[in-house]
């Protein structure tokens, strides 16, 4: 452990997680955000559905634990959401049970402390046409469709307005872009820089309009050591310094 102690952000979620700090991805943006405010970290799991995700989930999150997370941004469905293997193998998990088994995780994650917060996002959109050109020989049957990914991007939706869960509606958000399926992909499934700004750009968004006391949207929170120093770099007057502790000027986009 190293100090000092700062407020935990936890993301957790199958391959869309895992992969968000490559090709300029989501979670590498908000750690660059929140840079001396709070720790991002990754619990991603490459191919995971809602079922594997419960089988560790007081592994990952032990109700006992001394410190627990601030915030919590969760994403399982688009394994589940797969169209069913002919065999009973892979990641398809029926609708249903998709519900209830994100249920059970969304009412673990708020019950951590009376200060935990949580943020779902939902199935994105998929570039059908990308995946067919793209998708290896080593994989059989593999469906996903985005008939699939709407409806469990729903049944999220519709499940965290029943449990006072914010969400963030990536089905529709990522295709408010004109370009998406072009802009927002890697391979069809797994998002982009471009897709992946769409995602901060959300996140942000429900920091700033949540009633959460404290705040954590990055611009209320504290800034570590930021306190003026002789030791910054000289002004142009010679006799004052700058403080950098607040400088974003090298970010690709100036976020709200």
């Amino acid at each position: 452990m190293v100090g000092p102690t700062r407020p935990q952000f936890v993301l957790f979620g199958s391959s869309i997680v895992q992969m968000s700090f490559s090709h300029g991805g989501w979670g590498s943006i908000l750690s660059d955000i929140y840079a001396r405010k709070a720790d991002v970290l990754l619990r991603g799991y490459y191919g995971w559905n809602s079922r594997r995700a419960l089988q560790v989930l007081n592994e990952v999150f032990p109700k006992d634990s001394v410190a627990q997370p601030s915030l919590v941004i969760v994403y399982f469905g688009g394994n589940d959401s797969m169209g069913s293997h002919s065999s009973g193998l892979g990641p398809h998990v029926p609708l249903p049970e998709y519900i209830e088994n994100m249920q059970k995780i969304l009412l673990h994650l708020k019950n951590l402390s009376e200060r935990t917060r949580v943020i779902a996002l939902s199935c994105p959109p998929v570039n059908e046409e990308l995946i067919r050109r793209n998708t290896s020989t080593v994989f059989s049957e593999l469906v996903r469709t985005n008939e699939l990914c709407r409806s469990y991007s729903e049944a999220c939706v519709n499940l965290c307005k029943e449990l006072d869960v914010k969400v963030v509606d990536l089905f529709n958000a990522i295709q408010k872009r004109d370009d998406w399926m072009d802009a927002c992909f890697i391979d069809g499934i797994h998002l982009a820089a471009e897709g992946s700004k769409i995602v901060v750009k959300e996140i942000l968004k429900v920091l700033k309009e949540a009633d959460w006391e404290p705040c954590l949207h990055w611009k209320s929170m504290a800034t570590e050591y930021a306190e003026d120093s002789p030791y910054d770099l000289v002004a142009a007057d010679g006799k004052t310094t700058l403080n950098p502790s607040e400088w974003t000027y090298y970010r690709e986009v100036q976020w709200d």
